[in-house]
């Protein structure tokens, strides 16, 4: 049981409904789905394939002889071909018209587009309910101010809650590709070995309409309503690569929100959920890693890898086919759905969880905040009858000083004490000139302008996802 390799991305991260969809049960049952779809409508178009033919088909979708198809698969040393036989085995009386008129593609093809339109689907949720998670978070922390930064170095103080908004509004942009994705997606319908419906037109007697008509009910029993104008042989490698371009630009935002935790939970401040018998480290027994978030870091980085494959294989495709995207796909394609699955499953369980240490935050706010506050006390003392130049020059020189108290002696913030205890301020409410919500802008009111706006509509397009979500055990 131990002796090989095991997937990290299906024994340790993905939910076990994405890794279902990626499973072989669901491939090549999907694959059987189309086998039976082709044969129903070419009998309803006219070719000689009896109902009882189908009917045995259909009782066969699901009980699939894996090790048959293996032994069939190292003779013929073809996959499709193998699970042909495998499926004529039990369904003798319609062998011979399984694949009928079609390539291996008809299956592969479609298949990936079906189980990459659901796995979109799943995604989607997921990114719903990660949503819904930091705006609760942001709802609640919307007023408390906080130290921003830029260049990471401190700058006009922010709020707890505006924070979150931007790593919620990154996912809110992320949906709106997923959603973009999934209604974009097409049947690769059944157009033959080189996209020209060849195979087809033959079966059907040179009839055009008929083909056509056979491509539009096939896509129907599939569950499309349209199918890629033109193909080769395969639908366009352009689609996978759109499709991963999404899922890396979802690893991108969560990579990025989770880099902002580690950063926050290093100044403690913010830390991910810490359970009560969690080990932060093997030799420091005093660590609180912020594991969760680095993992999410770990799973986006592979992901956004995954991108550069699948833009390659699109760029290298020759002509109407070439068979180097085959096992390319194999990998590529279930590993960035698993690995953003698992990464988004992290995601909502950190948002869920998210602790905040308001004092430390204070602390580090009023450290910082005396020199933020230096034009409004400069406005402040000119107003109560000051000289604004030799006002300017006097905070200059106090500011310096109080710095070089922080940074040359590791001192505290003296700036407030020695504007204090200089004449030229003493008519300027200095306490109330420091109090850190007149610094933070409009940005409760934009947590509240964004939960309306942006986050309401998006939970009520999602209530069903919303109301199955659960905060994941990890």
């Amino acid at each position: 049981m131990h002796e090989f390799y095991e997937n990290p991305l299906i024994h340790r991260y993905a939910s076990p409904e994405m890794s279902r969809l990626w499973g072989a049960e669901r491939k090549f049952r999907t694959w059987r789905r189309l086998w039976v779809a082709l044969a129903e409508a070419e009998a309803e178009l006219g070719l000689n394939i009896s109902a009882a033919q189908i009917e045995q088909l259909r009782q066969h979708i699901d009980d699939i002889d894996f090790p048959a198809a293996e032994r069939y698969e190292r003779k013929l040393r073809h996959d499709v071909m193998a699970h042909v036989h495998a499926y004529g085995d039990v369904c003798p009386e319609a062998r011979g018209i399984i694949h009928l008129g079609a390539t291996s593609c008809y299956v592969t093809d479609n298949t990936d587009l079906l189980l990459m339109r659901e796995g979109l689907q799943l995604v989607a949720g997921r990114l719903a309910a990660t949503v819904d998670r930091l705006a609760e978070f942001a709802q609640k922390w919307r007023e408390l101010p906080c130290l921003a930064f830029t260049h990471f170095q401190p700058a006009q103080p922010t709020t707890v809650g505006k924070r979150a908004c931007l790593w919620a509004y990154d996912l809110v942009l992320d949906l709106a590709e997923v959603e973009s994705r999934i209604a974009a997606i097409k049947a690769r319908g059944v157009k033959g070995t080189t996209g020209t419906q060849a195979s087809f037109l033959e079966l059907f007697g040179g009839d055009h309409a008929k083909v056509r008509e056979l491509e539009a009910r096939v896509a129907r029993k599939i569950g499309f309503d349209v199918t890629y104008p033109v193909t080769g042989q395969t639908y366009s490698r352009k689609v996978d690569s759109q499709i991963l371009a999404t899922l890396s630009g979802i690893a991108q935002s969560a990579q990025k929100a989770a880099t902002d935790l580690r950063l926050l939970a290093g100044r403690k401040e913010l830390e991910e959920p810490f359970e009560a018998d969690q080990i932060g480290s093997s030799a420091m027994a005093y660590k609180r890693n912020p594991m969760r978030a680095e993992r999410i870091c770990g799973l986006a980085r592979f992901v956004v890898s995954l991108e550069s494959s699948a833009a390659a294989t699109a760029g290298t495709q020759w002509l109407e086919r070439t068979l180097d995207d085959s096992a390319n796909r194999r990998l590529v394609l279930p590993q960035a759905f698993l690995a953003v699955d698992a990464l988004l499953i992290l995601y909502q369980n950190i948002a869920s969880g998210l602790v905040v240490y308001p004092n430390v935050i204070a602390r580090h706010l009023a450290e910082e905040l005396p020199f933020m506050a230096t034009e409004n006390i400069l406005m402040a003392a000119v107003a109560a009858g000051g000289d604004r130049q030799k006002l300017h020059e006097q905070i200059r020189r106090h500011s310096q000083a109080a710095a070089a108290e922080v940074k040359d002696r590791g001192g505290s913030n003296d700036l407030l004490d020695r504007l204090a205890g200089d004449p030229m301020f003493a008519k300027v409410d200095l306490k109330k000139s420091l109090d850190p919500a007149g610094f933070v802008g409009r940005a409760p009111q934009q947590v509240d302008e964004f939960l309306a706006d942006v986050v309401a509509p998006l939970r009520e397009r999602y209530s069903a996802a919303l109301n199955q979500s659960s905060n994941v055990h990890l």
